[in-house]
Order: C-alpha cells, then structure tokens, then sequence
C-alpha cells in the first residue's frame, strides 16, 4: 500500500514539474505541449506552458523563466491576453513560419506575427540563453535569417540586450507594459515608452496620463536617472534615423538582472539576483518629486528633507498663485519681468538640473553652445537652450526649448548647465546677488 502511494505522489509530481525535452530548439516537425519546455544551450532560460499563482484554475501561457533560480520568474508571455483553457496547450512552428499556440480541441489560441523573409522547410525557433526566443527561417540560427523574435514584443520586462524605443521605418515601438496584477499577465494600466522628437525621452505612463519621465538623454545620462551609471550595468541609447532605442549589457553572464515595470506598484524597477532573492537596485519615480510636472512650468522640484516646499520657481520667476503657500506647485511659475525680445534680454545659467522635458525642443547636433545662445536670443519664442550632447565633457551641439520649460527636477550632483532667457535687468540683479557684479 506505501508503495502505490508513493508511486501516485510521483505521478501527480510529474504532471506538474517542467519536463525538458533536451534541446533549444523546434522546427516544423515538433512542438511542446503540456509541462514540457524549451531549455536555453547553458541552462540560463526555460520556455514552456505555466499558470500564475492566483491565477484561476486551467489558464496556462507560454511563457520565458529563468532556469537556475527557485523563483519562477517569468521575462516574457506569448499570449498574455488569450490564455489556454482548454488543456493541453500545444506550442509549435507553422509551415508559414509563425508560432501557433493551439489548445486540447486543435483550436488556435494565439499566433506570432507574420515573419519578415521567405521562411524555408529547415526554419526552426530557438530559445537563447539572452532570453530571446528566434525564428531562423533557414534553421541556421545568422542573424540575417532571423524572421521574428520575442524581443521584439517585451511584456514588462526588459532582459539585457532587449530593445525599448522606435523603429522609425515601420513606426514600430518596443514598449513594456505591465501586468494586470501577479495573477493576470493581460496588458495593465502602466506603459514605458519612448517619446519621438526632441532629445530621446522615456515615460512612465499610466493609461493615458504620464506620471514619470526620465529626463533627457544627454550623450551620458538620462537626466532624471542619475544612478544609470555602474561598473558593472551598462546602459546605451542608440538613436540614428532607422531607429532610438535604449538596452544594456551586463559585464558579468553569471549577474542576474533586469528591468521591470510593475502593474501593482505603478513603478519602473530594476532588480539583482543576490543571496537567494531578488534586490532592489533602483526604482522610479522614487518620491513625490518624481512626479510628473509636479511644480508645473518654470517651475522644479527640490526633495530634500531640509528643502520646504519642495518646490521653487527658476531664477527670474515667481509663484503663478498663492496655492504656492499650501504646498501645491502645479499652477507653476511666472516671469518677474516680460522679456523685451532683443538685447535687453540675456541669460542665466542652473546646474544639477534634471533638463526640462524635450519632446518638443529642436535640436541642432552641428552647432556650437555660443551659436545655440544666438539662435536662441534670435528667436522671441525661446526659453532656453543646452548643449545636446556632453560626452568626454565637451559641449556639442544646442537644444532650443520654444515651449514652457516642464518637468523638471534638482539633484546635489552637477548634471549639466540649462541656460534660462530672462530680462537683462533679472540678469544683471541675480549677478549682484552672486557677487558678481
């Protein structure tokens, strides 16, 4: 009798441990159905059907984990909005070179996007040890033969080497989306996505409204993500006429990271694998004056404990309303003085600043930072202009904001110098307040 009972626990423990079928890959001639899966050449990733903790009974998706950690955490879900529910799910390569999850009556539940190429009878799909799973469309595994791969089609994770931004031939994007809750991989209410125009920007959008953005990119950092920079995390933003995107790379293989956003937490977080868990390494927005246009135009945010309000007006401006005294700084900022649109007008230089959201700025990468100062006087729409680029320290290029400078934030550590347009006479009074005089 203890042996049948044993022999039944084994049987029951089986049905739902992921069983690999000793390879990377499929082609056209096989699949994987129930708890079989796909496991990556050195054992980084899994690929298979999986059901969300919480989730209601018989719901399974195609999903990418990790392989080697006792957490089951999921990177990527092929059919976050159509689950199975008719078990078993069976995943395979159609003739056309599509990935087709079809369910226990031979129904299709959900399907890849058509390849790019002709696709051959040797195509096969791989799951990579980056975490990317790839249709070759002659088997060879080039990358010139890839037809489709799910880093093209991030959920709420951004794995190492996996695209966020724009592809400005197709006008398609790479954005994540998160979660509706742990329990339900549908798309949820918070989305990164890179906004077009300007210098690169990402936002944190929540629905519709934007409620974080990252400031823009500056040839070094992302304004409003100071902690980018690590010894061992890097971080690239590519942006050329095809395509802006950012990725990043991790200089150790055995370092387990990556970037979420949360959809019960509405935050942007990148985690560690350390000491048998996942660590917090950095999160955003991380306080209030994270918050988008939180002290509204010309206006920016200062949180620090010593620092009340957290909000303050730029040099040259005053409080827009008197809500300014209860702590609300959305109303924003007004000149002290009009600006005369000509030589009685100049410049005021602020530092440490997260840069003013640029989705609207125009921006001239051959000009020289005292070209950008007389384009910007030449122009009685300009507010304000910066350098575009400050890689190895040196000024390049100039970026003229014609719209109320937004979205701005102040950090103890130098970001870069955003030259503000005020009346002379504003000038010539914060000099002698400076000393300066």
């Amino acid at each position: 009798m203890r042996r049948r009972s044993v022999a039944l626990l084994l049987l029951v423990a089986a049905t739902y441990l992921p069983v690999s079928i000793a390879t990377d890959t499929i082609d056209l001639t096989a699949s994987i159905a129930g708890n079989q899966t796909l496991l990556s050449a050195r054992g980084a990733f899994r690929l298979g059907f999986f059901s969300p903790p919480g989730s209601p009974a018989g719901r399974t998706y195609i999903g990418i984990w990790y392989a080697r950690i006792p957490v089951q955490t999921v990177v990527w879900v092929a059919n976050r909005q159509n689950p199975v529910v008719q078990s078993p799910g069976v995943l395979k390569l159609s003739p056309d070179g599509r990935l087709v999850i079809v369910d226990g009556q031979n129904t299709t539940v959900w399907s890849s996007s058509a390849p790019t190429g002709d696709v051959t009878t040797k195509a096969t799909a791989q799951l990579l040890d980056s975490g990317n799973l790839v249709v070759s469309s002659d088997g060879s595994g080039s990358s010139q033969s890839v037809a489709w791969q799910s880093f093209d089609y991030p959920t709420d994770t951004q794995l190492p080497g996996m695209k966020v931004g724009v592809d400005h031939r197709s006008g398609f994007a790479w954005n994540m989306t998160s979660w509706s809750s742990p329990a339900d991989p549908s798309p949820g209410q918070y989305t990164v996505k890179l906004i077009t125009g300007g210098l690169p920007e990402f936002f944190l959008f929540r629905g519709p409204a934007k409620i974080f953005t990252t400031g823009p990119w500056n040839g070094v950092v992302l304004t409003g993500v100071p902690e980018l920079k690590t010894e061992a995390y890097t971080f690239v933003l590519v942006s050329n006429p095809n395509e802006t995107y950012s990725t990043y790379y991790i200089s150790s293989p055995s370092l387990l990271t990556r970037l979420v956003v949360e959809g019960s937490t509405g935050l942007l977080q990148r985690y560690v694998w350390a000491d048998g868990a996942w660590n917090n390494f950095w999160y955003h927005p991380t306080d209030p004056c994270d918050s988008y246009a939180r002290c509204g135009p010309f206006g920016f945010a200062y949180c620090d404990t010593a620092h009340s309000p957290e909000c303050s007006c730029l040099p040259g401006f005053q409080p827009r309303s008197r809500k300014w005294s209860f702590r609300d700084g959305s109303g924003g900022c007004i000149r002290k003085t009009k600006l005369s649109c000509g030589d009685g007008d100049g410049f005021w230089p602020v530092n440490n600043m997260k840069l003013p959201e640029a989705t609207n700025a125009t921006v001239h990468a051959d000009m020289t930072l005292d070209e950008c100062r007389q384009l910007c006087l030449a122009n009685c729409s300009c507010r304000a202009y910066s350098a575009a680029n400050i890689s190895g320290g040196v000024n390049r290029g100039c970026v003229i904001w014609a719209t109320d400078l937004l979205n701005m934030r102040q950090y103890p550590a130098v970001v870069q110098d955003l030259y503000i347009r005020l009346a002379q006479s504003d000038v010539d009074a914060l000099n002698v307040s400076a000393g300066k005089a």
